[in-house]
């Protein structure tokens, strides 16, 4: 089972790039991010004519929105809550059939927070603490098993994961309060995928701001997008890259996609 996950940046903008994305990598499942559209304006159409039959999403205008797409049928799950009472679109979960067994997959993407690493001054750094926290209870009382998470989490927790950890540890998305909890949620019963087969010495990231002209000259990146699975499936973990060259597209998102292969026979 291939899996893919990527924050698209909006998914009507960025059509040609996941159709192309789609042919090269051919991921039987692909979770996307900040897809940015309504759920009366899903492309589904172009998204069957990638060969991805089967899909879930829940989308804003504008804003947020989260979307599954696979080759293979797939079941939606709507146990979870709604995080922070917010509706606003930041997490869908399905149940994929393998013939090892059921696995659930959990799409999500974490609130970006903000500028100012304050909650008293600063309510969307507010809104991502109580997020997490919330996010974490609820994986607390239903302990996983078989299960995987993915998206942009938007916090880059490892000090490799940031181009700079001393000079980003008042930045949002590196700072103690937003890694703490991180780490907390992952203790619930997860495995980092992506530093299970990449050494915690080494520098890894999977976005680079708009504002640098020449990204892979600076290389200021951070490692914002996971792929965390439980221990069961640890086994079945094959490999895992990040399509840094994506990039370098032709207006492409901010993000590039991380793709992982686990062994695992889709039903």
């Amino acid at each position: 089972m291939r899996l893919m996950t990527w924050n698209i940046n909006s998914l009507r903008l960025r059509l040609p790039l996941l159709a192309r994305l789609a042919a090269g990598q051919r991921p039987d499942i692909i979770c996307l991010q900040e897809t940015k559209v309504p759920d009366a304006l899903f492309p589904a159409e172009a998204i069957r004519k990638m060969g991805y039959p089967h899909f879930h999403f829940a989308g804003m205008k504008g804003y947020n929105g989260v979307a599954i797409l696979s080759r293979h049928a797939m079941t939606p799950l709507d146990a979870a809550p709604d995080w922070c009472g917010k509706g606003d679109t930041r997490h869908i979960a399905v149940r994929l059939e393998t013939a090892q067994g059921p696995i659930v997959l959990h799409d999500f993407y974490v609130p970006a927070g903000g500028d100012v690493p304050d909650p008293a001054l600063n309510g969307k750094y507010a809104h991502k603490l109580a997020f997490l926290d919330e996010v974490t209870a609820w994986f607390r009382a239903n302990r996983p098993e078989r299960a995987i998470v993915v998206g942009d989490l938007n916090i880059a927790p490892l000090e490799n994961d940031v181009w700079s950890h001393r000079q980003l540890l008042q930045v949002v998305s590196h700072t103690e309060p937003e890694i703490a909890r991180l780490e907390a949620w992952q203790d619930t019963g997860f495995v980092d995928a992506m530093r299970a087969l990449v050494p915690q010495d080494e520098k890894l990231y999977t976005w680079w701001s708009y504002r640098n002209r020449d990204w892979k000259k600076s290389d200021r990146g951070r490692r914002l997008d996971h792929v965390w699975i439980t221990p069961d499936l640890r086994p079945t973990l094959q490999n895992m890259a990040v399509l840094r060259d994506v990039r370098d597209w032709d207006s492409p998102s901010d993000h590039v996609p991380v793709v992982v292969d686990l062994d695992l026979d889709m039903a």
